[in-house]
Order: structure tokens, then C-alpha cells, then sequence
């Protein structure tokens, strides 16, 4: 279908190169239309499907997005609203979305949305659902804190009428197939945010080198340089858990609890490092001159965007409740 078939692990060697970008969002949507929208699609969706929206959207030909959060359910990925009713041979979309990354300049969505009544995590179908049909509204482009050069939509879906035949793999398996994908986009936003963290703790040791308190440099002081030290010990830490998640997934084994560890340690970590190099910056560090006060908005969005980073802890308290007591 055109892509290189090269393992996942190539795609963080890729994500963390991405990560020399001087910015959070094109980073992201990148990583939206190669670890997002598409695993599910390339995994499980038709030869039919994969010719119509995989080959353009791994050419670049078309743009794609993802539609699963909601107004009132974020991480609470099985709380969303939005339904396709199958009537004869097409799905009838009722709904909206929220935080759709790409959404105002998309060519399609892969949809999660409620095809049945049943429980909430197998009533779920994801859809290929191109965005120029009819009873589609891209009522907004959020004006957002951070990734400012990355479009944001809210999207509501008025009698949106899409072949059945757009449907991703088995009708009810959207919820178990989002959250295979989910793995890849946590993993992916840990690689380009380790780069970037690199980036900014570099950029302070330069920048205090160089600037005069007192007639010592910043740096000099070593609760300085110490906790510069420590910022960095943390990234190469968290550098470490990331390969091995990596490496455990290519085997193909379940990484959930060790990608939702690398999550919540990116995020808050990008939180950490941001704010403790800006406050080293000084002043300069509250303008929109230097890259740290850039990242310490992008950044600021990895414990949330993705599943918070309460959602990671819960995910990896499961985990662990399933382990044998000693």
C-alpha cells in the first residue's frame, strides 16, 4: 500500500527525529496521520478501504484525523455519545467531536461512534468517514494555549449518510481496536518529546553559560548545574523505559502497562523540565523569543492529550492488580 513495511520500531527512530522540529504540533500531526488514524485501518480494514484512504494517506496525498473525544468524554473513550445507526447499506451518523487534531483541513476521519446498544466496550465500530459529505460541520478551530500551528476542530455530524462498507474490520471491535492503537500514539508522543526535552535542557546549559548574575555565570551556581544534572538523568531514565517498551512490542507483547508508565512520565517530566529551564532563563524565559517558553505550552499537553495522566495511573494500577501476591 506504499508504505516501506519496516517494524514500529522505525517509526519511533522517526518520531524522535521529528522531535528536532522547533515545535510541538507539526510533530504531532505527523504523528496523528502515521500512528493515529491509521494502524487500525492497515491491521484490519479491507483491501477496498486500504486503497481508498491508506495509499493516498501514506502518500500524502490526503490529510487524516481522528474522531474520538467528545465534549463529555475525553479519556472516557467508552462514555462517547456519537452514534451510526446502519440502515440498509450505509451507517447514519448523529453527533460531534471535540479536540479533533487536523480536523479543519482533514480529507477523512477514522470515527469511533456507538453502532449498537450493547455494552459500551463492544458497541463500538471505528469508520472511514470522508469529511466532505454532506451534514459534516467544522463549527470552529479552537484557539488553544499551545501547539498553536497544529489546527484543532469541533465537529458535530448532522444525518451523515457513509457506506457500510467503510466500516474498519468487525462491527463492535472499535473500542478493543482503538486501544491497540492508543499504544502506538503514547509511544510516539514519548520519542518526539524526549528529543525536544534534550533540546531545552541544552539550550539552558548554553544560555546560562553565557549569562552574567553577579559577575559569575548562571551555570556556575551548582544548585544549578546540579539540577540541570538531574533533568538530564531523568531523560536518558525515561529514554531507557521507552526502548524497552518498544522492543517488548515488535516481539508482540502486550505493552500497555509499560507505554502507559512512559506516558505518564513524558508528560510530567516535559512539565518538570519546562518550568525548571524557563525559571533559569530568567526573564527572556517569559517571552516568545526562545524555544523554552515555546515547549513550556506544546508540552504541556502530553499529560493530557492521548489519556491523562490520571488515566495512565489508573490503567497501570489494573495492571498491576493482576500480578500474583506473594
Amino acid at each position: 500500500y506504499g508504505g516501506m513495511g519496516l517494524d514500529f520500531s522505525y517509526n519511533i527512530a522517526v518520531a524522535e527525529e521529528l522531535g528536532n522540529i522547533r515545535c510541538g504540533g507539526i510533530p504531532m500531526a505527523i504523528g496523528v496521520q502515521a500512528g493515529m488514524t491509521t494502524p487500525a485501518l492497515t491491521r484490519f480494514g479491507s483491501d477496498e478501504l486500504k486503497k481508498q484512504f491508506l495509499v493516498p494517506t501514506i502518500a500524502g496525498d490526503l490529510v487524516a484525523c481522528l474522531g474520538i473525544s467528545e465534549a463529555g468524554a475525553g479519556s472516557d473513550v467508552a462514555n462517547i455519545k456519537t452514534t451510526a445507526v446502519k440502515k440498509g447499506d450505509e451507517y447514519v451518523i448523529n453527533g460531534g467531536k471535540m479536540w479533533t487534531t487536523s480536523g479543519c483541513q482533514a480529507d477523512w476521519m477514522c470515527l469511533l461512534a456507538n453502532t449498537s446498544e450493547g455494552p459500551p466496550h463492544r458497541n463500538k465500530s471505528l469508520i472511514c468517514l470522508p469529511m466532505n459529505l454532506p451534514g459534516i460541520h467544522v463549527a470552529k478551530k479552537i484557539d488553544k494555549l499551545g501547539m498553536r500551528s497544529s489546527d484543532t476542530a469541533q465537529i458535530f455530524f448532522e444525518d451523515v449518510k457513509v457506506p457500510s462498507k467503510n466500516l474498519i474490520g468487525e462491527e463492535g471491535k472499535g473500542f478493543t481496536y482503538q486501544m491497540l492503537q492508543f499504544q502506538e500514539e503514547r509511544l510516539w508522543g514519548v520519542a518526539t518529546v524526549l528529543t525536544q526535552l534534550e533540546t531545552v535542557i541544552q539550550e539552558t546549559i548554553d544560555y546560562t553559560r553565557q549569562r552574567k548574575v553577579f559577575d559569575q555565570s548562571v551555570l556556575h551556581n551548582q544548585a544549578v548545574h546540579f539540577h540541570l544534572a538531574e533533568l538530564a538523568t531523568e531523560v536518558e531514565l525515561l529514554r531507557s523505559l521507552l526502548y524497552r517498551t518498544v522492543a517488548l512490542y515488535v516481539e508482540g507483547n502486550d505493552v500497555t502497562k509499560f507505554a502507559s508508565m512512559a506516558k505518564l512520565k513524558a508528560g510530567r517530566l516535559a512539565r518538570q523540565v519546562t518550568d525548571s529551564c524557563l525559571q533559569f532563563w530568567g526573564g527572556m524565559g517569559f517571552t516568545s523569543e526562545v524555544l523554552v517558553s515555546r515547549f513550556y505550552r506544546d508540552l504541556r499537553l502530553m499529560s493530557i492529550g492521548g489519556g491523562t495522566d490520571e488515566t495512565m495511573l489508573s490503567i497501570i494500577c489494573k495492571y498491576m492488580e493482576t500480578l500474583p501476591t506473594k
